[in-house]
């Protein structure tokens, strides 16, 4: 998992509060959509259609998986709410777990879609302090050496004699 976050960290490294909130949101919502597979295919097209970073939309669909799984049975019983509960004439297996597909889907619309757009609202006020803070910090804590003299200082304090 650490790797995952240094992976997503360096993806998110460039982009402003809005595309790092998008990303985020677009990722966690398509990645939970209560159909396997399906998730991989819309953060594709949503990478294309939106201008996102496709690797770290596919990484945040992944690391979602346990989600997508824990929340299928939620997301299909929200749904068979919302559908009024009516399964398919003649009740076979496969019609059955259409009608499952189809509230899963349905719940996954009515629940899901929303909070996505909640999240992002959220998280683009959360980032923009967050980073307006840490470029106000990085500001007053400048490097008192030019980036060139770094490699050079640090030489210097290695090859000096220690002191006890």
């Amino acid at each position: 998992m650490k790797n995952w976050v240094v992976r997503l960290q360096s993806y998110l490294a460039d982009l402003s509060a809005e595309q790092i909130a998008l990303l985020l949101s677009v990722g966690l919502v398509l990645g939970v959509f209560p159909i396997m597979g399906f998730p991989t295919v819309f953060c594709l097209l949503a990478a294309f259609g939106l201008r996102l970073n496709f690797p770290a939309l596919q990484l945040l669909n992944n690391a979602s998986s346990p989600l997508q799984i824990a929340l299928l049975l939620p997301l299909a019983r929200a749904g068979k709410s919302l559908c009024g509960g009516a399964l398919p004439i003649g009740g076979s297996w496969m019609g059955t777990l259409g009608a499952a597909a189809v509230h899963a889907v349905a719940g996954w619309a009515c629940i899901c879609i929303p909070m996505g757009a909640l999240l992002y609202v959220s998280l683009v006020g959360f980032l923009r302090t967050t980073m307006r803070r840490d470029s106000e910090t990085a500001m007053t804590h400048r490097n008192p050496y030019p980036a060139c003299a770094v490699p050079l200082v640090a030489e210097l304090k290695t090859a000096s004699p220690q002191r006890n």
